[in-house]
């Protein structure tokens, strides 16, 4: 933080800062803004990221709403992608497996926000199902690094548009949601 106040006169730096949380990654970063809020900031979170990725997210799917346990996410990014896959393994058994904890809400990586109208305009929601299974067979739970053929996925590809232009590409941009396709 003492870098990024002293603005140096010559030769700023003016790179932006994209985040990619995957699966647990996306509980790491959840918590480590809440803690830095808690201790370090005043109120709320300064906006650092262009974008923030959240693939496969194992935090519930309410998280990223104005009350929920993540919206300090939502106020550090510009945008924030989620890209969840309903077929997703990994993310059905992380909901079978918290009910010991008296936790049943759907991951945010199974099933995207809860609702679109309770998160923040900067939210969007990226569907996966039309191939994670086929890039990571049978789990379907690490869709976003490549294709079968070693090729940069259809996840990565939209990532790196979202980086290159900083906007989120969807195709339903009123409610801002998207389908991938292969």
């Amino acid at each position: 933080m003492d870098w990024r106040t002293q603005e140096p006169a010559q030769d700023p730096c003016l790179k932006r800062i994209n985040v990619l949380a995957h699966s647990m990654g996306n509980r790491v970063l959840r918590e480590t803004m809440n803690k830095w809020d808690k201790y370090d900031l005043a109120s709320g979170a300064p906006l650092l990221f262009r974008n923030t990725f959240m693939v496969a997210a194992y935090i519930v799917n309410e998280a990223l709403e104005e009350d929920g346990t993540g919206r300090l996410v939502t106020h550090a990014s510009r945008n924030v992608s989620v890209y969840f896959a309903s077929d997703d393994l990994a993310s059905r058994s992380s909901k079978i497996s918290n009910l010991k904890n008296k936790v049943a809400s759907p991951r945010l990586g199974h099933t995207g926000p809860e609702d679109m109208r309770a998160v923040p305009t900067n939210v969007y929601a990226i569907d996966c199902d039309n191939f994670n299974n086929r890039y990571d067979t049978p789990k379907g739970h690490s869709y976003f690094l490549q294709d079968n053929n070693g090729k940069p996925g259809k996840v990565f590809d939209h990532m790196f548009n979202s980086i290159k232009t900083g906007r989120v590409e969807v195709e339903d941009v009123r409610n801002r949601r998207h389908i991938l396709t292969e």
